[in-house]
């Protein structure tokens, strides 16, 4: 039909038919076009939606989870993962997100959580968590892969950011250590690469393979 919306609907429609126990995930639910609102509006009403083919697809075993920065520039404490939101704080989030959901679609969500802004000992954590999904994939291709404090001190020297959280940490890991990584793994001048260690001078991440 080519409205607003259709193409994304479609495609929800079409995997939970297929999944119907199923966690959907709403990321930055505030940047979601006014037409996508009105369809989730019509999901959480009503448990259930009709498609393209006029099927009903039945959204009651699904648990959908949003998420919104709504009140990460005015609340002491925002989207994160460590300490408890004061009461003032859950005021003022709230206020935020009366600014973009209507009342009748904020009165159909079950729960409302405030998180604090990362820290930077969460944030080394964090990097520390996404090394080991690297070197995980890294022993899944039969190489070992090892670092220092060093390059979890340049990670979040670099990539610590109370406004984008763990956003910026993804990318930087991708760039600065997958990427470098790569380029050695492919070089090949040391033959087969069975290992690599990284560490950090501060100001870039080292790759030694071996």
């Amino acid at each position: 039909p080519g409205y607003v919306g259709y193409d994304e609907a479609g495609q929800l429609t079409e995997k939970i038919r297929r999944k119907p126990y199923s966690v959907v995930l709403f990321d930055e639910i505030e940047k979601a076009h006014p037409d996508v609102m009105n369809i989730l509006l019509q999901i959480l009403d009503d448990g259930r939606i009709t498609d393209a083919q006029g099927r009903n697809i039945n959204f009651e075993n699904t648990v959908i989870i949003m998420t919104t920065n709504a009140g990460s520039n005015t609340k002491s404490g925002s989207l994160g993962f460590v300490g408890s939101a004061t009461d003032k704080d859950r005021e003022r989030a709230m206020k935020a997100l009366n600014d973009f959901l209507r009342p009748e679609f904020i009165n159909r969500v079950d729960e409302i959580i405030c998180f604090n802004k990362l820290t930077e000992e969460n944030f080394r954590s964090i990097a520390a968590l996404m090394l080991g999904e690297v070197r995980d994939l890294m022993r899944e291709k039969g190489m070992e892969l090892s670092w220092d404090e060093s390059v979890i001190d340049y990670l979040v020297k670099k990539s610590y950011s109370l406004t984008y959280g763990a956003r910026n940490l993804r990318r930087t890991i991708q760039k600065d250590i997958e990427d470098a990584m790569a380029a050695v793994i492919v070089d090949g001048k040391r033959g087969a690469v069975r290992a690599i260690k990284l560490s950090s001078d501060g100001e870039k991440v080292i790759v030694e393979a071996e």
